[in-house]
C-alpha cells in the first residue's frame, strides 16, 4: 500500500552522525521561509535539492524545510546534551551560526532551547572554563554564551526570564582577572542587554557589577573589551536613579580619557560612538542645575551672589563682607553686569540655564580668580556704552554652550561626534566656560560693540565656537589656540569668502537664466542618483544593538526595473554582485516610498525607534501585494540619494536637502561659467527698450 500523499521521506545529514530517513507530515505544520540560502534537502532516492528563493511559494519545499529545522534542533539539543566533550563542541559552534537565523531561533527557542543553554552557563562544567586548562572548554562557553546572546537578540522571549544565579554566573566571568577575552566580550554584551531591556535586571547587575570594577577593562590594550565596557557603563547610567549617575559617570570619564583619548590608538566606529554617548550622558548631569530657577528667597543662593562681588572688589581680607545693606550693592552689582542692578537673583530665574550659570561664575570667580577680576575690573573702567557686562554675557554664553553640546537630550543612535577634549580634564565643563567667557571678552574688544550689539557679538562667538569645535582639538590647550586663530576679523574674511562663492544675483535676467538651466540640472542629478542606486548601498538591520552588527545590501538593476537586495555577513569594501543578492522588487510593482513615521517599521514603539536620528533616516518601500521593505539609512546623505532615487523611478519630485542644496551648487556653477565673460559688466534690471520705428525707410540701400 503506498504511503498516504501527505507524507514524504527526507534524509537529513548532521556532523557526527549517520543520515536518517525521516517520514514527515506536510499537513502538521505551516511555515513561511526566511534564510533559506542556508539550507538543503535531499530526496530519499533522488538528487540533492537546494530551497531558494525560486521555490519560495512552494507550500511543499516551506514544509520539508520546516520539518528539517525541528529535526535540526531536536538533534543539536540531544548532542548539546550529551557526554562527548568533542560531540558537544562541535554541536554548540553548529549552533551559535545557525541561532542569528530568526525562523531556527523559533524553533529552537519552542523546545526549551534558551533553559538549555542557561543551564549549561550555570552548570559546573562551563565554570571549570576559569580554571581548567583544556581549550575545550573555553570553547564550549563561548560558543555557548554567542548562540544564547543571538537567539535572545530576536526579541522571541523576555530578559525578565533570565535566573539569578545566571546572573551571577556571567557577573563573575567579568569579575574575573583572567577570563578568556572572547568569553569576557560576549559576558559585558550579555549584562549590557539585560540592563537595557529589564529594568528590573537592571537592579540585579548593578547589585554584581559596579562601575569601578568595569573601570579595570578600560585600561587593558585591546579595545573591544574598552568598547564592550564603555557600552555597559553607559547602559548603568540610563537606567540608574539620578541621585547615582554622579557617582557612575565621573570615575568612567576620568578613566576614559587617560586610557583610551590618550590610548594613540585609531579608534573604532563602535568606541567612537559609545565615546560620544558617555559624552552625552556625562552633559546631561548638567540638566537639573540647567532647568533649577534660583530662589531670591534663598539665603544660601544669594550668598553665592554675595562672594562673587566680594571676591571682585572686596578682596580676601575685607572684615566688612555682607554685613552691608544690599542697597549698597547696586553700583557693584552693575559693575558686575547683571540685568537688574537691585537684585540680582532675578537674572537666574529663566531656564536655561537656570542655576548652571551661577555655578559657572562662580567656579571661574574662585579657580581662575585673577582672570575673573581682570574681565570685571577691566569693564568697569571702560565707557558706559563699551563695557561688556559680565553677568549678563556669562548667563547668555552658558546658555549658548548648554544649546551647542545638547545638554539634557538623549543620544542618537550610530551618531560618533564626541569631542576628546572633555575626556581629558576632570571638570571639563566648567573649564570650557572659563575659555568661552575669555573669548566673549576678547571678541567684544575686537568688535568695539556696545550694549546695542550684545546679539551681534554673541552670534560671533558662536560661530568661533562651533567653527573650532568641529576641529577636534584633543585638549583645552589646542582649543584656546584655534580659538586665538578664529579672532572678529578672520570672523569676517571666512563670511566674505563663503559669500563670494553664493550666487547672490535677485535680478531678473539672472532669475530668468536660472529657470532656464534649472530643468538640465535636475535631469542632471536624477541621473547621478539612479547611478548610485545603481552601485548599491550597505544597510544595517535594526534593533542590534550589540557590536557584531548584521548587515544587508541593496542595489537597482542596470535597467532600472528591478531592486535585488540580500544578507550580509559582514560590511562589504564594494559593490556586491547581483548573483549574491537572492530577493527581488520589480520596480512595477512599487506603491509607494514613505518615510519617518509613516513607515510600518518605525510605528513600533521601542526605545531605538522613537531615537529622533533613526526616526529621520527611515524610509520604506510598499509594493504588491501589502508588503513592504523597510530601510535605515547609515547616515543623512544616504538616506537623500536613496529617497530621491526611488522617487526618480516613480516620476515623482526629489525633494530631499541634498537635492535642493546639489541643485543649488550646479546652478551657481553653471551660471558663472555662462556668465564668465561678463564679468564687471552691470547687468540691467530690464532689457532696453525697443527703439521707435523710424519716419522714412529711404535709408537703405540697393546692392543691386
Amino acid at each position: 500500500m503506498p504511503p498516504p500523499s501527505d507524507i514524504v521521506k527526507v534524509a537529513i545529514e548532521w556532523p557526527g552522525a549517520n543520515a536518517q530517513l525521516m517520514e514527515i507530515d506536510q499537513v502538521s505544520v505551516h511555515w513561511s521561509l526566511s534564510g533559506s540560502e542556508q539550507f538543503a534537502l535531499r530526496y530519499a532516492d533522488g538528487p540533492q535539492l537546494y530551497i531558494t528563493d525560486d521555490v519560495y511559494n512552494s507550500s511543499q519545499y516551506t514544509t520539508w524545510f520546516l520539518s528539517m529545522l525541528l529535526l535540526l534542533s531536536r538533534q543539536l539539543l540531544d548532542r548539546i546534551q550529551s557526554h562527548g566533550i568533542d560531540a558537544r563542541l562541535e554541536a554548540l559552534k553548529e549552533l551559535a551560526k545557525l541561532s542569528a537565523d530568526p525562523t531556527f531561533a523559533t524553533e529552537f527557542i519552542s523546545m526549551e532551547g534558551i533553559g538549555t543553554l542557561a543551564r549549561l552557563v550555570e552548570s559546573e562544567c562551563c565554570t571549570l572554563t576559569l580554571v581548567c586548562s583544556l581549550l575545550s572548554f573555553g570553547e564550549m562557553l563561548a560558543f555557548t554564551l554567542t548562540a544564547f546572546l543571538e537567539l535572545m537578540d530576536h526579541g522571541i522571549v523576555s530578559w525578565d526570564l533570565i535566573s539569578l544565579s545566571f546572573i551571577k554566573q556571567i557577573a563573575g566571568y567579568v569579575n574575573q582577572p583572567m577570563v578568556d577575552v572572547s568569553i569576557l566580550q560576549r559576558s559585558l554584551a550579555i549584562l549590557e542587554s539585560m540592563v537595557l531591556n529589564s529594568h528590573s535586571l537592571y537592579h540585579r547587575v548593578a547589585q554584581e557589577i559596579t562601575v569601578g570594577q568595569l573601570i579595570g577593562h578600560l585600561q587593558v590594550s585591546n579595545q573591544e573589551i574598552q568598547t564592550y565596557a564603555i557600552a555597559l557603563i553607559n547602559a548603568l547610567f540610563l537606567k540608574a536613579p539620578e541621585d547615582r549617575r554622579q557617582v557612575s559617570t565621573v570615575p568612567a570619564h576620568q578613566h576614559t580619557g587617560r586610557h583610551v583619548i590618550r590610548g594613540n590608538r585609531p579608534i573604532k566606529a563602535e568606541m567612537a560612538h559609545q565615546l560620544y554617548v558617555l559624552q552625552v550622558l556625562t552633559f546631561n548631569l548638567l540638566e537639573e542645575r540647567m532647568m533649577t530657577k534660583m530662589d531670591p528667597s534663598d539665603q544660601a543662593q544669594r550668598d553665592i551672589i554675595f562672594e562673587l562681588r566680594r571676591i571682585a572688589f572686596d578682596g580676601e581680607n575685607d572684615p566688612s563682607g555682607t554685613e552691608k545693606r544690599k542697597a549698597m550693592y547696586t553700583k557693584d552689582y552693575k559693575m558686575l553686569g547683571f540685568t537688574n542692578h537691585v537684585n540680582p537673583a532675578m537674572d537666574f530665574t529663566q531656564t536655561p540655564p537656570g542655576m548652571l550659570a551661577l555655578d559657572n561664575m562662580l567656579y571661574l570667580a574662585k579657580l581662575h580668580q585673577d582672570t575673573y577680576i581682570r574681565i570685571v575690573l577691566e569693564n568697569s573702567s571702560r565707557e558706559d556704552k563699551h563695557e561688556c557686562p559680565f553677568g549678563r554675557c556669562a548667563i547668555e554664553l552658558t546658555r549658548m554652550l548648554c544649546e551647542i553640546l545638547q545638554v539634557g537630550e538623549l543620544p542618537n543612535e550610530g551618531c560618533n561626534d564626541y569631542h576628546p577634549m572633555f575626556f581629558t580634564h576632570d571638570r571639563a565643563w566648567e573649564e570650557f566656560f572659563c575659555v568661552c567667557i575669555q573669548l566673549l571678552n576678547k571678541t567684544w574688544k575686537e568688535m568695539r560693540a556696545t550694549a546695542e550689539d550684545f546679539n551681534k557679538v554673541m552670534q560671533v562667538v558662536r560661530e568661533q565656537i562651533t567653527r573650532t569645535l568641529a576641529m577636534k582639538p584633543s585638549s583645552l590647550d589646542q582649543l584656546k589656540g584655534k580659538l586665538r586663530g578664529l579672532s572678529y576679523s578672520e570672523i569676517l574674511r571666512l563670511r566674505q569668502s563663503e559669500r563670494m562663492s553664493q550666487d547672490d544675483f535677485q535680478s531678473p535676467p539672472i532669475i530668468e537664466l536660472r529657470e532656464r538651466i534649472q530643468p538640465e540640472i535636475l535631469e542632471l542629478i536624477k541621473q547621478q542618483r539612479l547611478n548610485r542606486l545603481c552601485e548599491g548601498s550597505c544597510f544595517r538591520k535594526l534593533g542590534n544593538r550589540r557590536r557584531q552588527e548584521k548587515f544587508w545590501f541593496c542595489r537597482l538593476s542596470l535597467n532600472h526595473k528591478v531592486l535585488h537586495y540580500g544578507d550580509l555577513d559582514e560590511s562589504p569594501q564594494g559593490e556586491v554582485p547581483f548573483e549574491l543578492l537572492t530577493d527581488k522588487i520589480p520596480v512595477s510593482d512599487i506603491k509607494s516610498v514613505v518615510t519617518g513615521k509613516d513607515c510600518p517599521h518605525m510605528k513600533e514603539k521601542s526605545a531605538l525607534k522613537q531615537n529622533k536620528e533613526v526616526l529621520e533616516q527611515a524610509f520604506s518601500i510598499l509594493y504588491d501585494p501589502d508588503e513592504n521593505l523597510n530601510f535605515v539609512a547609515p547616515n543623512k546623505y544616504e538616506y537623500c540619494i536613496w529617497t530621491d532615487g526611488l522617487c526618480a523611478l516613480l516620476g515623482r519630485e526629489m525633494g530631499s536637502d541634498l537635492t535642493r542644496s546639489d541643485l543649488d551648487t550646479l546652478i551657481s556653477m553653471e551660471m558663472k561659467l555662462r556668465l564668465l565673460d561678463l564679468e564687471n559688466i552691470t547687468i540691467p534690471e530690464a532689457p532696453p527698450p525697443v527703439p521707435k520705428e523710424p519716419s522714412t525707410y529711404n535709408f537703405t540701400y540697393n546692392y543691386g
